[in-house]
């Protein structure tokens, strides 16, 4: 009832009809009794889409992609997870498929990996609502500046005016006690450009993409979750100095080897949560087994996302406006969709992280 209340009143100067919608805006709203913040985005006009258009197909298509829309966190405390709603101009739900993925920037803090502004937080049409305990959480400054933008996918057969995203995030208040652990989005790329795209060929057969880096500062995963597109076998994270395999997460695939999930591991459930080494280099690999005997062209995506905790957070690396990769990544953004659109982070912990659980084998 209270969702139903917050979406009217946020919505009340909406379109009534579809003839003239107005500009698309953002509106925030706080409820500190149940430490959420409301976020509505919109009107958007969905165009109707050709069935079975792929990713690169709807970057393409006019109105496809909504441009970043800028707002600021209102609070002071942690970030802890999100709930998404896809809603007409009078609140009523709408099919979440229209939906094929909305990114939140982080404009105050770049990546750990690649000098590119924080992603943090992203949900699919297939996500679920995502939380994690209270005593772990993305530190959060009131007037920290954030950035949100989406990509439609709208396949009924007719044009849909009046769309609006709303999105629940939730947050741990300041005065939690004990603190909160200080955990940050991680992204792992088999084959990211900064500014550019992460997506790549897959050849007939069996086949593998790698991408090897070194963490500026050591600390553990908590947990990861992967990504991967259609034939998509496995991603996994090495020790590239050794040659251990750290995790392996297997895609789930139908009898054709349609992808139908990435499972999510868990790794600070029964201990402190996975090692990683400061200085140390690693590499991730993406693996894919095409039956078909042609080449799949920018097919493909993998990926790692996770939550990582710094073993001192004060070496996080800072962002530097003149770095020309950062450049690249903002000028991105300010196009429509921007181009790092695939760096959900948070998006494949689909569901509560609960502590008391035994680790996933």
């Amino acid at each position: 009832m209270l969702l139903s209340a917050v979406l009217a009143v946020a919505l009340s100067s909406a379109p009534q009809t579809m003839r003239a919608p107005e500009p698309p805006s953002v509106r925030v709203r706080v409820d500190s009794s149940r430490h959420e913040i409301y976020i509505t985005a919109g009107p958007y006009r969905l165009p109707s889409m050709p069935p079975g258009m792929d990713h690169a197909q709807m970057e393409q298509m006019e109105g496809a992609e909504t441009p970043v829309q800028r707002f600021e966190w209102p609070v002071e405390g942690w970030f802890r997870g999100f709930r998404v709603r896809v809603v007409d101009s009078r609140g009523d739900t709408l099919p979440r498929a229209l939906l094929h993925h909305m990114i939140m920037v982080s404009f105050d803090r770049r990546q750990l990996l690649y000098p590119a502004a924080e992603r943090l937080m992203g949900a699919g049409s297939e996500t679920a609502d995502v939380s994690v305990p209270k005593s772990i959480g993305v530190p959060m400054k009131p007037g920290q500046k954030l950035g949100m933008y989406s990509m439609w996918h709208n396949e009924t057969g007719k044009d849909i005016d009046g769309v609006f995203v709303q999105v629940v995030l939730l947050y741990t208040p300041k005065n939690q006690n004990p603190r909160p652990l200080d955990a940050f989005p991680l992204y792992m790329d088999v084959n990211l450009t900064v500014g550019g795209t992460n997506t790549f060929d897959v050849p007939p057969g069996k086949s593998s993409k790698s991408h090897e880096f070194v963490f500026p500062v050591g600390g553990r995963l908590l947990g990861v979750g992967g990504h991967l597109h259609d034939y998509g076998v496995s991603v996994r994270l090495e020790d590239a100095e050794t040659g251990k395999i750290m995790v392996t997460l297997l895609g789930k695939r139908d009898a054709e080897g349609h992808l139908l999930d990435v499972p999510r591991k868990l790794f600070g459930v029964s201990g402190e949560g996975m090692k990683i080494k400061p200085g140390h280099r690693y590499r991730v690999v993406g693996e894919y087994d095409n039956p078909t005997k042609e080449t799949i062209r920018d097919g493909a995506m993998a990926h790692i996302v996770g939550l990582f905790v710094p073993d001192d957070p004060a070496k996080w690396p800072g962002i530097d406006p003149s770095d020309t990769e950062y450049q690249k990544d903002l000028a991105s953004l300010a196009t429509q969709g921007g181009a790092m659109n695939n760096m959900p982070n948070m998006q494949h912990m689909k569901r509560d992280m609960d502590m008391k659980k035994k680790p996933e084998s």
